[in-house]
């Protein structure tokens, strides 16, 4: 695992002064003053810019889960840069790449394999993904006027600001434009700090994506994020009635009145959990299960099998089919208990679902993914045996 120096987060700044900037600008209201329109002006532009992230920078432009006319588009975008959090197209890459690699080595912000405080603000001091990757999101940077906003990416941010000090002076500038930014970006920010970590899980997904209800209110509706993560294409995260999730309220009125349409739905068997995983999520899961199993005396049980191993022909027989993929691992594994009695115990299909439980939501996956992480296990034990088989396994 490499040091959390190296990793960031889905919405990255330029440089750490603006950053620090808009959180320390709003004490200057100290001196002079905090006005009732500021603070309306502060709640409303909460709201509404936290509609255009989650409206717009992430179910449109990253996972494109309704459709929407190019003034819409614009529109969209607009807004969701009025937060500041850089361009549409940049936002975009960076949270598809999450989710490719989501809870992964390679993830930009998962705080699974950095600390809770690199997920949430840390990666604003890294430099290292502060350009936009156009290759990630081709669909998105065929149209100029996105192209334009992204190399101009503080104009929707300045206007507004422009338009808070017009209406209500420097209290509503410093209260109703800085704070309620500030306010905007930490809202942002626990989903990826916070809903990775704590919350349920309803679906298997191959990461620690959860469903948390008061991140759904702050975001109006995306801390339903193990919904989203089981299934990406829905403009609706919030899969039961009881899960609120306001930024869809809105997009379905929108959709009334032609404003936006063809709304992404998930599938009555993804909402009742009744679909099975695909290849890569069951590996994954079967991978980071197996290493549940892993025991520190390990090494020490397989050298002394290993120097019990002997010239048994039974032994050796194995050791050659193991070679040539001819013998399953884990029914080897039993055979060669019976000349072994040093190999470390292989964990039944009962231990090895009773620990999946524990750590999984239940899934018509289970069986399968069990299976997997015992053939996984079972190989891994017999590469630590035999060392030369390692490439067998690979």
């Amino acid at each position: 695992m490499s040091s959390a120096t190296e990793y960031h987060n889905d919405i990255i700044y330029p440089n750490t002064a603006a950053f620090i900037f808009v959180h320390l600008a709003p004490l200057a209201a100290f001196w002079t003053g905090v006005t009732t329109t500021s603070v309306i002006l502060c709640i409303t532009l909460y709201v509404v810019r936290m509609f255009g992230v989650t409206a717009g920078y992430h179910r449109f432009f990253s996972h494109r889960s309704f459709k929407t006319s190019r003034a819409g588009q614009f529109f969209f975008a607009f807004l969701a840069m009025s937060s500041t959090q850089k361009s549409v197209l940049w936002w975009a890459a960076l949270h598809r790449h999450h989710h490719r690699h989501s809870d992964q080595e390679d993830d930009v912000h998962s705080p699974v394999h950095r600390s809770f405080f690199y997920s949430h603000v840390g990666w604003i001091f890294d430099k290292k993904h502060n350009d936009t990757r156009l290759d990630e999101v081709p669909d998105l940077a065929k149209y100029p006027e996105l192209r334009f906003l992204d190399k101009h990416q503080l104009i929707p941010g300045i206007l507004l600001g422009i338009l808070c000090f017009a209406i209500d002076g420097w209290s509503g500038l410093l209260i109703g434009f800085f704070l309620s930014t500030v306010f905007l970006y930490h809202g942002t920010f626990f989903i990826n700090s916070l809903a990775h970590v704590h919350g349920k899980q309803r679906y298997v997904t191959g990461d620690d994506s959860r469903n948390n209800w008061w991140l759904a209110l702050i975001t109006l509706g995306e801390g339903w994020h193990n919904n989203h993560h089981a299934y990406q294409r829905s403009t609706r995260q919030g899969f039961r009635w009881y899960e609120v999730d306001i930024t869809y309220y809105v997009l379905k009125a929108m959709s009334w009145v032609g404003l936006v349409w063809d709304l992404g739905e998930p599938p009555a068997e993804v909402v009742r959990n009744e679909r099975r995983v695909g290849t890569a999520v069951l590996e994954r899961v079967s991978r980071q299960l197996a290493e549940h199993f892993s025991t520190g005396s390990l090494v020490t049980q397989m050298a002394a099998a290993r120097e019990s191993l002997g010239t048994h022909p039974k032994v050796i027989e194995l050791r050659a089919k193991l070679a040539a993929k001819q013998a399953r691992a884990e029914e080897a594994w039993h055979e060669l208990q019976q000349y072994l009695p040093h190999l470390p115990h292989l964990p039944s299909a009962a231990e090895i679902r009773a620990r999946a439980l524990q750590i999984y939501a239940d899934s018509p996956s289970t069986d399968d993914i069990v299976a997997r992480t015992r053939q996984m296990i079972a190989e891994r034990f017999s590469s630590e045996l035999f060392p030369e088989l390692k490439p067998a396994f690979a």
